[in-house]
């Protein structure tokens, strides 16, 4: 092992974010400027890829419960707290970034901010992105709550949430934790429903995102809206 200050100055992590930015990085390296320093017998880096190696992965590091992640060397409560705050603040600002335009630039856009949400859930959970008749930002709300494969979806409920927040188009979007993006059958029945019974009362669907791995489909890129 040899400390990092005995590294020259373009292989630190530290030094070569701030010459080449952040993107420059391995998932080690930027893990290893979280972690700040190494344990006995190990630098930074080197403890950033054993930790890495042992979750499978940064995803899975980043998505794992405390009991799991304390045990491992070289982390423990502290920078367990820190990781979750890193995380929080990283969905505020997208979601910020999202309710701070003036109106909404493009899909890729929603699509950031709802897998940001719903990646890493267990269960299945239905949302929707309310939005004004300039497509603006209204609020998002998660509105249904299911099991690993399915979660009971209500029309009226979201028409109610529609009509209370004088919203004149929404996104509605929910999470496979299974992995597949794919939208089912029932999905497709659900959407087209929707879609119908929000036209009864003037607010538009503009799409439903299905979250699921490091994937989101847009059923009306798909032709099924």
């Amino acid at each position: 092992m040899s400390r990092l200050l005995e590294w020259p100055p373009h292989e630190r992590p530290r030094e070569k974010l701030l010459k080449k930015g952040p993107e420059s990085l391995s998932d080690s390296e930027l893990l290893a400027i979280f972690l700040r320093t190494g344990i006995k017998g190990k630098n930074a880096i080197e403890l950033a890829r054993d930790i890495i190696q042992h979750f499978g992965g940064l995803r899975k590091l980043l998505t794992t419960n405390k009991k799991n992640f304390c045990q491992f060397k070289g982390l423990g409560e502290a920078k367990y707290v820190q990781l979750k705050a890193c995380l929080e603040m990283s969905q505020r600002y997208i979601a910020e970034e999202l309710v701070q335009n003036d109106v909404i630039q493009s899909s890729s856009q929603v699509k950031i901010y709802v897998q940001s949400r719903l990646l890493n859930r267990e269960n299945e959970v239905f949302a929707a992105i309310f939005l004004d008749n300039q497509h603006r930002v209204i609020t998002y709300e998660e509105l249904f709550f299911g099991t690993i494969n399915s979660a009971s979806v209500h029309p009226r409920v979201i028409i109610q949430r529609a009509l209370a927040l004088n919203a004149a188009a929404l996104i509605v979007t929910h999470n496979h934790p299974s992995g597949t993006s794919e939208a089912s059958v029932s999905d497709i029945d659900m959407t087209q429903t929707l879609k119908k019974t929000l036209e009864l009362v003037d607010v538009k669907l503009l799409d439903h995102l299905i979250v699921a791995s490091h994937q989101v489909t847009s059923m009306a890129e798909q032709g099924h809206l």
